[in-house]
């Protein structure tokens, strides 16, 4: 059993209680295949398996054991009886008022980043809120990787100073994303182009991290899906890639993105060489971001209000407050990949010119 102890598991299945206090989980149990509710551990089953338990060679944490693997679901369970949703997010109501809510994220937070154990412990730090979280409360170094115009290197640097801490960065180059994208892609089973953008920065960090002789990773993932980080979520109901029509309702749609995002990145992270780490993923902060309600979550045109404001007590207000862009665009990954499959002849006019070019890569 990955992410905690068997008798953890064991007692929310008897109670269906889908946060009991761990960081997720995956794996077996008393001859029952668990994976929790938010899918922050990978799981694949044999995609021909045979309904009832399962033997040990027809399902693994990582799909290049399994001849043809499919995901097995978050918040499902697999017994002699076939498979079954076990547990599903709660729906709480919110807080009764605002300094209520930052008190308890504010206390979530911290008790989640102050329990990782920081031995052979290194960061993934891009100079917003999450990751600086994790930067002020953590003794590790710090890592971030872009190009070298790239806003994640500049950003990470102003808040390094202000957090008075030392930078490593991890400079990308067009040779280590040619190497780098069949190596993700073999890893995480994926060709699709954002995908690959996405898993790029990480996997390159944590090559380097791995190097320098740490094996583990903390990353602030999470952060964005459970306290409403997403333009898509702020400005629901009038923005199509929701269906929601609040902002909490879409703050759980996205939420159910994450076993399929969480899979793609502890996949590419751990063929890299390192453990990733996400205190903010722990069971204690999804039970306080599900009781956010829709100006708890986006305040005006401030996202991720509560969390902002619970990190006062650690973090300087520049960095408390400053926005960034997601991993693939502020370290130029996506860009410099469009730039390499269009030298490479796959222009923009093609259909899903980038993807292509990645499956070129991999063959």
């Amino acid at each position: 059993m990955q992410g905690a102890d068997e008798t953890t598991v064991r007692e929310a299945i008897a109670s269906g209680d889908p946060l009991p206090g761990t960081g997720g989980f995956a794996g077996v149990v008393d001859d029952s295949l668990a994976r929790d509710v938010l899918g922050r551990y990978p799981l694949f089953v044999e995609s021909d398996a045979q309904s009832g338990p399962l033997p040990r060679s027809a399902w693994s944490a990582d799909p290049t054991d399994l001849d043809d693997p499919d995901p097995f679901p978050a918040g499902h369970v697999r017994d002699e009886g076939g498979t079954r949703e076990v547990w599903t997010l709660p729906n709480p109501d919110p807080f009764a008022d605002r300094e209520t809510a930052v008190d308890a994220v504010r206390d979530a937070v911290e008790r989640s980043v102050d329990a990782v154990d920081t031995d052979g412990l290194a960061i993934a730090f891009s100079g917003g809120v999450d990751s600086a979280l994790l930067a002020a409360r953590l003794d590790a170094p710090l890592y971030v990787a872009g190009f070298p115009d790239s806003h994640d290197v500049e950003a990470a640097r102003s808040a390094a100073d202000l957090l008075d801490r030392d930078l490593r960065v991890v400079e990308l180059t067009h040779e280590a994303i040619e190497r780098a994208v069949p190596e993700i892609a073999a890893a995480t089973g994926r060709t699709n182009a954002m995908a690959v953008q996405i898993a790029l920065p990480l996997y390159l960090t944590a090559e380097r991290v791995a190097a320098d002789g740490f094996d583990r990773l903390a990353l602030g993932q999470g952060a964005d899906e459970l306290f409403g980080g997403y333009a898509k979520v702020a400005k629901a109901p009038n923005d199509p890639r929701v269906d929601a029509d609040t902002v909490r309702g879409a703050q759980r749609e996205v939420l159910a993105t994450l076993p399929d995002q969480l899979t793609r990145d502890v996949l590419a992270l751990r063929a890299a060489g390192v453990e990733p780490v996400t205190p903010l993923l722990h069971d204690r902060v999804v039970s306080a971001a599900l009781r956010l309600d829709d100006a708890m979550l986006v305040d005006g045109e401030t996202r991720k209000w509560a969390l902002r404001r619970a990190a006062r007590d650690s973090l300087p207000e520049a960095v408390a407050t400053r926005d960034k862009k997601a991993a693939q665009y502020g370290s130029l990954a996506a860009r410099e990949l469009d730039r390499l499959a269009r030298q490479a002849g796959y222009k923009r006019r093609m259909d899903d010119h980038v993807t292509r070019y990645v499956e070129s890569l991999v063959e």
